[in-house]
């Protein structure tokens, strides 16, 4: 529809503030010529937005306009609740009061009278805490959230996961990822981007520098390709039998890295583990005689290695 296009061109531009028109294509799913004919209905609409032409150009919003809230729909409203952070995550931050009075404003937008169908908002919960686990501590997310509001450079001590010690790296910081409980800076280092747990990030200085952030990339598509990349990593492929009772254990635990499971038998499953290296199928371990590797032999060599020194243990 038109109209909520149209809404949505102008969400992003205020967000933003400016777009060229392949990137606002791509984000409202339609041609560049339909967003250079938006463009051009907005303005006659009496909205602040032009097109610049030249290598820096794009479609602007001025500064200072704002979106009335009140022009959303029920829908987009009940939508707007679902987003975000949860109620652990917004506390982490220091916006836990901030979020509670987000939240009554948009309850007040809810239309009076009778409702054919419940607000998906009051059906859905969103806890982002991992299962089995508290959430995890992420001390001064808070603190370091003001720091980046900045823009400026960081200079970061960190400690990587094959790394006893922590070390300083000089970052250009996109911003903070929340993802399955935990907290990471995203940022580049010499023009790469990087993940860094805030587990094991151990301090920071805010350099006077502005941050360089590499052309066209921001936090939204920067961590997008940084999870792809995680989850895509690996190239050890490893197969192992498994009782069938334990399948949905194994797709809750593995997640992404279980890439197929098949019928072996009546009573087990022929699964595939993709790891980034042959020392990863240790994590196998926890399923105990319920799996059986079987290829390739160095795997099988590891588990056959670790499984001999834990009897000697006990």
């Amino acid at each position: 529809m038109k109209s909520h296009r149209l809404l949505s061109m102008m969400l992003l531009l205020q967000t933003r503030h400016q777009m060229t028109a392949l990137e606002l294509a791509e984000e409202l799913g339609v041609s560049v010529r339909t967003v250079l004919r938006d463009v051009v209905a907005l303005a006659d609409a009496d909205v602040p937005v032009f097109a610049e032409r030249g290598r820096y150009g794009g479609v602007v919003l001025l500064p200072g306009s704002q979106l009335d809230v009140s022009k959303l729909s029920p829908t987009e409203v009940d939508a707007l609740k679902l987003l975000g952070l949860d109620t652990g995550q917004a506390r982490q931050l220091g916006i836990d009061s901030l979020t509670r009075s987000a939240q009554m404003k948009i309850a007040s937008r809810r239309p009076q009278g009778r409702q054919l169908e419940l607000p998906l908002s009051e059906l859905i919960v969103v806890d982002n805490t991992p299962w089995f686990s508290p959430m995890p501590s992420a001390a001064g997310v808070a603190e370091l959230a003001r720091n980046l509001q900045s823009g400026r450079r960081l200079r970061i001590h960190y400690r990587r996961s094959a790394e006893r010690g922590a070390s300083w790296h000089t970052v250009d910081p996109y911003g903070l990822l929340a993802k399955s409980g935990r907290w990471y800076l995203v940022a580049d280092i010499d023009r790469v981007p990087k993940l860094y747990s805030l587990q094991r990030l151990e301090g920071w200085d805010v350099l006077p520098e502005v941050r360089r952030l590499r052309p066209n990339a921001t936090l939204a598509s920067v961590s997008r390709d940084l999870s792809t990349a995680v989850e895509n990593r690996g190239d050890m492929t490893i197969i192992a039998t498994l009782s069938k009772d334990r399948l949905d254990l194994a797709r809750r635990i593995l997640g992404s890295r279980l890439a197929s499971s098949k019928p072996a038998d009546a009573d087990h499953v022929e699964i595939t583990v993709i790891y980034d290296q042959v020392e990863s199928v240790r994590q196998l371990l926890q399923f105990g005689a319920h799996l059986r590797v079987t290829s390739p032999p160095e795997a099988r060599a590891v588990m056959r290695d670790v499984a001999t020194a834990m009897a000697a243990l006990y």
